[in-house]
């Protein structure tokens, strides 16, 4: 796991060397034990290294291959490099997977990025074709973004590393910021500044001299085998446990300490379970615990630890504690988002007890039907007598919902009876906002395009013949989870260089779930296949517990100790000129009379923003 960055200019006279040197002093937290440059116009590449596998300073880049052909800065993990090493045969100079991967570049080209299992952005200069070949992971687990203009790109796993460079601009992209406002975070390829796009998951691009060319090489969308279907139950639950256990057993492949999160629940609890299975040495884990017993999973963590004989490290997390680190949690966010706090917080004890990589049970509730909107959202779908009301007396309805209570979800239920049909992408936009789509747009004063349900109409031929579940996931798993729940876990552990792995999004075990039939995988209880398939490994009153997640009292803290904190930032941006102060000044103040629909995320966004485009040197 490391920081890559770099750019593709044609000469122009000046040698832009301490442009890279910025870049790399911009994303040093992410690669304390090494750094390295590359400037060979028209291309300049820097690297700064987290050292896993091969630890010597063989393994630091850019690293070159045998033939002088080809360089590479690489961010990330390949878990099956060993065996692809063996099938490429001839000699290695280092113990790294960096090296697997330019020699399967050397004889594959970009072939090569459907033999990989593994998480990675990466960018290899082809001396010969005078070409950049940058990619990215099938999942999106690592980030890479780029800047594209004219004949000039950039690139970096990072914002605040592209915006070192005096060319790329510093301004808010309106749309970006409207999107952001409804499901705080940016979907798809954008991002909340102008001219700053990511590379989508799965998608590799060349640069040349006859421009940029964006490819696909795999898609969620398209991703889903029909195996299970044929399959009857008991041989798909085995196939699950097979999957899941050779996906925790290929992350565990590290030359440094290694240890996981473990809040207690599902998920984690399944990781740790496979992780014991696969190793006989004990497993470090690391959870928070609270005081305050209403947010207190420590109980059911411990359970875990004991029946794993774990190392277990309980972080015991105090209000004024938190509260005191949250300046610093901020300064590590790289692109404003509503979540994240907490990952930081973990993240920070973890590797201060001497761990490099941790494996994390995100992905469990995407794949499993875990959310409430596995729930909700077919119900909506399946009330057929109202779907069958004429679309102006739903719209009428509608309207007067929203006129008889402004709760939440009255705004919501209001905006599902003015939808056209029941098609899921108009559904599920309803379920992630925050801020209702139309306030939002008018509160920053442009025209706007939903990003969600875009993205969820445009690739709707590619699921049509999915079970209903499997839909859901897969509009989870391309919408929240990668946008947010993934950048976070990648912003907030590489803030203290800390690599996260994600068993569950290994594509071969999102492959196989997502085929699976509902019947099988709609549940009585919560991730009622996953716990059958897993048999044994998870405890009962892990799967039976009631279901707390990672919350802080936010909304309690906003309106006491941390009111001069936020109340300074509304004020702060409600200056900036981006969005209408009179709105943002009436929704602080309603929130803090405690009226409704605010919510304590409906300040936090704003918060953050402002936060992020102060410590960033955005004023518009």
């Amino acid at each position: 796991m490391c920081g890559i960055a770099g750019f593709y200019l044609p000469p122009d006279g000046h040698p832009h060397v301490d442009n890279l040197r910025s870049m790399t002093h911009a994303m040093e937290h992410r690669g304390p034990d090494g750094r390295g440059f590359l400037h060979e116009p028209p291309v300049f590449l820097t690297h700064v290294r987290l050292s896993i596998l091969d630890v010597s300073e063989a393994g630091n880049q850019p690293m070159e291959d045998h033939s002088g052909r080809y360089s590479i800065v690489y961010n990330g993990e390949i878990y099956n490099y060993r065996e692809l090493r063996k099938e490429l045969g001839g000699t290695f100079q280092t113990g790294t997977d960096t090296e697997v991967i330019l020699a399967a570049y050397a004889a594959w080209g970009k072939e090569c990025l459907a033999r990989f299992n593994g998480m990675f952005a990466f960018a290899i200069w082809d001396r010969q074709e005078k070409k950049l070949v940058l990619a990215r992971d099938r999942m999106g687990i690592k980030p890479l973004y780029y800047h594209h203009k004219g004949n000039s790109f950039a690139f970096a796993s990072e914002i605040r590393t592209l915006l070192q460079l005096p060319w790329v601009p510093r301004k808010i992209d309106k749309s970006g910021l409207t999107n952001f406002l409804c499901y705080q975070t940016v979907y798809g390829e954008q991002t909340i500044l102008q001219g700053i796009n990511m590379l989508g998951p799965g998608c590799c691009i060349e640069i040349s001299t006859a421009g940029m060319d964006l490819q696909p090489f795999w898609s969620v969308f398209e991703c889903a085998t029909d195996e299970a279907a044929h399959m009857d139950p008991g041989a798909v639950r085995t196939k699950i446990r097979d999957l899941m256990g050779r996906a925790v057993a290929r992350r565990l492949v590290s030359d440094v300490p290694l240890g996981a999160f473990l809040s207690g629940g599902i998920d984690s609890t399944a990781i740790v379970a496979l992780m014991a299975q696969a190793t006989d040495q004990p497993v470090d884990t690391f959870s928070v615990s609270f005081q305050e017993k209403a947010f207190d999973e420590s109980q059911y963590a411990e359970l875990v630890s004991k029946k794993y004989n774990t190392r277990h490290h309980p972080i015991l997390l105090k209000p004024e504690q938190l509260l005191s680190e949250l300046p610093e949690a901020l300064l590590a966010m790289d692109h404003p988002t509503g979540d994240g706090v907490n990952s930081y917080i973990v993240s920070k004890y973890t590797r201060a007890a001497g761990i490099k990589v941790a494996l994390s049970g995100l992905g469990g509730d995407e794949l499993f039907a875990g959310y409430p909107i596995f729930n909700q959202l077919p119900a909506i779908q399946n009330r057929k007598l109202l779907w069958k009301l004429p679309f102006p007396a739903r719209r009428f309805l509608g309207k007067s919902y929203a006129g008889i209570s402004n709760s939440r979800e009255a705004q919501k239920a209001s905006e599902i009876l003015r939808l056209p049909s029941p098609a899921m992408e108009g559904i599920y936009k309803v379920f992630r906002t925050i801020y209702p789509p139309r306030m939002a747009y008018e509160m920053v004063g442009t025209t706007w395009k939903n990003s969600v349900s875009e993205l969820l109409a445009k690739e709707s031929k590619h699921i049509q013949h999915l079970p209903e579940l499997s839909k859901i996931s897969i509009a989870e798993i391309a919408t929240y989870t990668q946008n947010l729940l993934l950048r976070d876990t990648d912003q907030f552990s590489m803030a203290h260089a800390l690599e996260v792995r994600v068993p569950f999004f290994d594509h071969n075990v999102v492959k196989f779930v997502l085929g699976v039939p509902d019947h099988l995988k709609k549940p009585s209880y919560p991730k009622q296949l996953l716990v059958e398939s897993l048999g044994d490994l998870i405890p009962p009153e892990v799967v039976h517990r009631p279901k707390m997640g990672f919350v802080f009292p936010w909304a309690q803290w906003m309106r006491g100790e941390l009111k001069p904190f936020c109340e300074h930032r509304i004020q702060r941006l409600s200056q900036r000129g981006i969005v209408d102060s009179a709105t943002l000044k009436s929704v602080w103040e309603e929130f803090q009379a405690g009226k409704k629909p605010w919510l304590w995320t409906h300040i936090w966004l704003p918060v953050v923003l402002d936060e992020w485009m102060e410590n960033n040197g955005i004023s518009e």
